[in-house]
């Protein structure tokens, strides 16, 4: 049995600009229904449905839009919009993390939130669900974590800095 994330129990935090966008894509899928079934539709009177790429092509697309519009319905009825947190002594989700790979000299810098705020940042976006993010998770600048990558290799970083997201 699985154990519920702090996202999953919390909802995803959103930014009003992620979720705008978030929704206006969920409404154009919605409004592209009746024109995908009438794709459907007339590739289906082009014959013999086993060998008519077309139809398979449209279904395989409309399956996609389906399953891309149960997605966002999930994301945004579980969301938490607002800002990001205004202060930041530890790391949390909505602020922007600097770490330091142990044994290298640049650090890297990133925002740990939801993966759908990538389109309205210039940063990187780390999941709190991410092997990295879930480690980093309540961390204060100067704690070492260490975590293990998907490759099954420990990963010990250096928290250098935790700051509040400014989109």
């Amino acid at each position: 049995m699985s154990t519920p994330t702090d996202e999953q129990q919390q909802g995803v935090w959103l930014t009003q600009e992620a979720h705008d966008r978030l929704r206006a894509e969920l409404d154009q899928l919605v409004a592209g229904r009746p024109a995908m079934a009438a794709e459907i539709n007339a590739r289906r009177e082009e014959g013999d449905l086993r060998e008519n790429g077309g139809y398979h092509a449209a279904k395989d697309e409309q399956g996609k839009q389906e399953a891309r519009i149960r997605q966002l319905e999930d994301l945004l009825r579980k969301a938490r919009v607002g800002n990001a947190p205004t202060t930041a002594t530890h790391a949390a989700t909505g602020t922007v993390i600097t770490i330091r790979f142990q044994g290298e000299e640049e650090t890297e810098k990133f925002l740990l939130g939801s993966r759908e705020i990538a389109g309205t940042t210039g940063l990187q976006v780390y999941s709190p669900e991410s092997a990295l993010g879930s480690a980093i998770l309540g961390a204060a600048p100067g704690s070492t974590v260490t975590y293990q990558a998907p490759n099954g290799r420990d990963i010990t970083v250096d928290v250098v800095a935790v700051e509040p997201f400014v989109p």
